[in-house]
């Protein structure tokens, strides 16, 4: 009855009352106006329709409201973070209850330019009903002060529900009911440790996204019967992969290792890559608690000191893992790749493989760069330079349709045994970190292919086109910076973005605005309708190559065995995953949300925490941003540090909005985007997570 109710609305200039809809759809009994009822709550609830004040529905897409995620600020107001959507400011007096990362729908009252005010209508999700911060008695009552500044609550706990907390322990809360004002009820749900206590900093961010670091007892029972070796029983009807050359290639610290590859060279000339990716669909059975458990979690978090792992390690590093010199059950996908990097033909089957070398990308490196052959790795010289060769073709092959490049730096933060920040260094991103990319790009287009012209439901990887009006604005900005890159984009292709980013990419400021022109970007999701993939110029992508740690991937493995293997393709099978895939898809992308700003948290934290030890000390940085109220200086390590404009002593400083430029009110010098400029450490705070620098001298002032 939903799509029936959906196709109504859409149809419809007004908002339709339940009668209205009772009349249309012809019910005239008591069942059938129950199953309205129910039908349309859970349109209402899934964003479907939208209940209007005198209780009439419209389609949610078609009224004058947003959904989006809640972006607060300890002074009160907020804006909503729209996907894909300009930000909307909310003040104060119109938050109507919403605090940071609530789930939101925003009415649209005001439109400035391309400003937008709005007011909120309804609290679609709180992500905050459990919260971190630091337990401390005040006046005999338990109190939190919160982790998140920007949830300008006040909250107190009762001493039975406190777990037996004392002053200084980071503690996860859960919010009971609001007492008054901006004053709520909470209890105790979990100890995390002393403030001062090795890697409960790290621990409190975690649980402040709601990431569970330790499975329960009903999953680790269903573990604990799980086979450590693989039977002979369960390679029954598999291909045997073993004798071939297969191998894996991945960090020096890797431990749950999800793919291998191998490679032959044909009589024709062509390529034949196998890329043989642990099954782990076959282990975790749909609806079993380890598959709950790694449907809730989404993904492994990979953080400074830890990893939290999607599965548990019996299976991650264990059986679903492709150790070398063991059976593994796997997913295969060989394709035949020709000169001009096309796949001309594949098979995707099942397999039982044994992996010849676990090799490292730093031993891979020294063979492809430096020509330099490690003991050990004599048997598989020969494959790898085919396997460069290959890469170096599909690459091509990619650049020649658009694939975008951002070439963007990661930082990676060395610690200690204590967890603490000792040093932070560039990733390494070298030829073989490029190679495995590469097959991983081509085997993932080729399962979405294959299943994309079956017609059958799956997973998709996704990114849209990038906004026309925000890629303008980059281009008038960069106009501004002086720097002309021709034409004004109406019909935005991979191949434009590829064009504006070569011609920018010789310039100073290029890490900078490569940063920028990909914040313009939308994010890629996952989703169960294809509209193939903007940042990668591909027509059909999916996750296929990382089961063990994506929960999509689980599940594009899950309908392959379905599909392909079992030959399930029936009415009831499509329903049922037709369904599901909209929830999960949609969950999958909140969760991985979730672990980008996990991860990215953290690392601000680290960061802070290692310039904490070089206060006074003296960088070479770039002008990395700049606001109303000071420069943002990005060093050659990644980090960010803030210059205030009351910390500018040397003249009077104005910030010109149309520039995005401070400019000397005396000496009409200024700062601009790209500047170097040598700063040193005035501060650093580890639980703020920020720095602070002053500039010495300008290296590359303007004088304007």
């Amino acid at each position: 009855m939903q799509e029936l109710i959906l196709e109504i609305l859409k149809n419809s200039d007004k908002a339709l009352s339940v009668h209205e809809l009772e009349t249309l759809l012809g019910i005239n009994d008591v069942e059938g106006l129950k199953k309205l009822l129910k039908d349309l709550n859970e349109l209402e609830d899934n964003l479907g329709v939208y209940r209007t004040n005198k209780n009439n529905y419209m389609l949610f897409n078609n009224s004058h409201l947003k959904v989006g995620k809640m972006i607060g600020n300890k002074k009160g107001f907020g804006f909503v973070d729209i996907e894909g959507d300009e930000d909307v400011f909310v003040a104060a007096t119109n938050m109507n209850g919403a605090i940071h990362n609530d789930r939101v729908i925003v009415e649209i009252i005001s439109k400035k330019g391309l400003d937008l005010e709005g007011r909120i209508v309804k609290i679609v999700d709180r992500k905050f009903k459990q919260m971190v911060g630091e337990f401390y008695y005040s006046g005999g009552i338990g109190h939190i002060k919160l982790d998140e500044e920007k949830v300008n609550i006040d909250i107190v706990i009762d001493k039975d529900k406190t777990l037996g907390a004392m002053d200084g322990h980071k503690v996860l809360v859960k919010i009971c009911n609001k007492l008054k004002g901006n004053c709520y009820k909470a209890e105790v749900i979990k100890i995390l440790g002393h403030k001062n206590d090795p890697g409960v900093d790290i621990l409190s961010i975690v649980n402040k996204y709601g990431i569970n670091d330790a499975f329960s007892e009903e999953v680790m029972q269903e573990v604990d019967v799980l086979p450590n070796d693989v039977k002979e029983e369960e390679m029954i009807g598999r291909r045997d992969l073993r004798e071939k050359q297969i191998f894996t290639i991945d960090g020096d610290d890797t431990k749950d290792i999800d793919d291998a590859i191998s490679i032959e060279l044909l009589e024709n000339g062509n390529y034949k890559l196998g890329v043989h990716i642990a099954d782990v669909s076959y282990y975790v059975r749909e609806n079993t608690k380890i598959d709950e458990e790694a449907y809730d979690r989404g993904t492994s978090v990979y953080l400074a000191d830890r990893v939290i792992p999607m599965l548990p390690h019996k299976l991650s590093n264990g059986i679903c893992s492709l150790n070398p010199n063991v059976d593994r059950l796997a997913i295969s996908c060989e394709m035949e790749i020709d000169h001009k990097g096309e796949v001309v033909s594949y098979d995707i089957f099942e397999s039982v493989i044994n992996s010849k070398k676990q090799m490292t990308y730093k031993c891979v490196n020294k063979i492809l760069e430096d020509n330099i052959v490690p003991e050990g790795y004599e048997p598989f010289a020969d494959s790898l330079q085919k396997m460069l060769e290959l890469a170096n073709t599909l690459r091509e092959h990619r650049t020649r349709r658009g694939c975008i490049d951002f070439n963007i730096d990661e930082a990676k933060i060395i610690v200690n045994e204590k967890g603490e920040a000792i040093d932070i260094v560039l990733r390494n991103r070298g030829v073989g970190e490029k190679l495995i990319e590469d097959f991983m790009i081509v085997a993932n287009e080729t399962v979405a292919a294959c299943i994309y012209f079956m017609e059958l439901p799956f997973v998709y990887r996704i990114h849209g086109e990038p906004n026309e009006e925000k890629i303008n604005n980059f281009l008038k900005f960069i106009n501004i910076l002086g720097y002309k890159v021709n034409g004004k984009i109406k019909d935005i292709t991979p191949k434009e973005m590829q064009r504006i980013l070569g011609e920018l990419s010789d310039k100073k400021e290029f890490p900078i605005l490569s940063k920028l022109l990909l914040r313009s970007m939308q994010k890629a999701v996952y989703d169960k309708n294809n509209i193939g993939h903007f940042g990668i110029a591909s027509k059909c992508y999916t996750h296929f190559t990382s089961p063990i740690r994506r929960y999509p991937d689980t599940t594009v493995h899950r309908l392959l065995r379905t599909y392909l293997f079992e030959h399930k393709v029936d009415n009831d099978t499509i329903d049922y995953w037709e369904h599901k895939l909209p929830f999960l898809t949609e969950h999958s992308s909140s969760k991985e949300r979730d672990s980008i700003e996990c991860e990215r948290e953290v690392d601000d934290m680290k960061k802070a925490e290692y310039m904490e030890k070089h206060i006074g000390e003296e960088y070479g940085g770039i002008i990395s941003s700049i606001m109303s109220f000071g420069i943002f200086v990005e060093l050659p390590n990644l980090v960010e540090g803030l210059v205030k404009i009351d910390d500018l002593t040397d003249d009077t400083y104005i910030f010109d909005e149309e520039t995005f430029s401070l400019r000397g009110t005396k000496n009409k010098r200024g700062y601009r985007l790209g500047d170097s400029v040598k700063v040193k450490v005035k501060a650093a705070n580890k639980e703020a997570k920020t720095v602070d620098f002053l500039i010495i001298n300008n290296v590359n002032k303007n004088d304007n």
